[in-house]
């Protein structure tokens, strides 16, 4: 699979999220309750190995992915979206969900943010384009960086006037977004691709909107980062999170 391209992992279940017993099962969720299905929307360049980390955070604990052929309409859902990348397509999820037939009767309980969003920065976008090119020859990497910011530049010169007439920004439709389930952003202050202000100020946003957003500044780790230096915290947040969701 070409780096470039956004990754995600798909597990068929072996047995219904439901467990009869009482008490905790083995994986540690609490029997009896539905556990929701959790569909990674991953950065731009990841690989399944990278998404193979957060996908145990879950999968430890007897729960799934990414699950389209699966009957998903009869379990609760839960996004856990990295990045600008992931955000970006999560907003047509959303779209999708609140405007197609076929997708507006599932059943969504929260949303976790990962290293975004983030408002328009090109800077930023150099940075995540330069890593995600990073084992490319060094001439093609520079002449595909100055291609993107030369385009980058002329786009929003002469061409965002015109296409902010028929199309919002991703993070602007974020800011207005008319979900209501809870959200977690995880996101660093040393993140040099998508600014920390930017997450806060979507946070600032949905909570004014009575939206049940909380977020945790990892403070010193990079982006999508946070796991691999905050293994043990990132983990119990995601699945604490999970668990509040489940029984909100």
């Amino acid at each position: 699979m070409p780096s470039a391209e956004l990754d995600y992992i798909i597990e068929i279940p072996d047995q219904p999220c439901r467990s009869r017993e009482s008490g905790l099962n083995q994986g540690g969720t609490e029997a009896g309750t539905r556990q929701p299905l959790v569909i990674l929307l991953g950065w731009g360049g990841c690989t399944d190995k990278n998404l193979a980390k957060y996908s145990a955070i879950y999968h430890k604990r007897k729960l799934l992915e990414l699950l389209f052929d699966y009957e998903i309409e009869k379990e609760p859902l839960l996004f856990h979206v990295f990045s600008n990348a992931g955000a970006m397509l999560y907003r047509y999820v959303l779209e999708l969900l609140q405007t197609h037939r076929r997708f507006c009767h599932l059943r969504v309980v929260g949303t976790i943010f990962d290293s975004g969003p983030g408002d328009s920065n090109l800077v930023g976008a150099l940075r995540a384009l330069a890593a995600i090119l990073e084992h490319r020859p060094a001439a093609l990497r520079l002449l595909l960086l100055l291609a993107f910011a030369l385009v980058a530049v002329l786009f929003h010169v002469l061409l965002a006037p015109l296409t902010a007439l028929f199309h919002t920004h991703f993070y602007d439709r974020l800011l207005d977004a008319a979900s209501r389930w809870p959200e977690l952003y995880l996101y660093s202050r040393a993140d040099e691709v998508v600014l920390a202000r930017d997450v806060e100020r979507m946070v600032e946003a949905r909570l004014a909107q009575r939206v049940l957003a909380r977020s945790v500044d990892f403070v010193s780790s990079a982006h999508v980062s946070h796991l691999r230096d905050f293994p043990i915290y990132y983990t119990s947040l995601c699945v604490n999170f999970m668990r509040s969701c489940v029984h909100c």
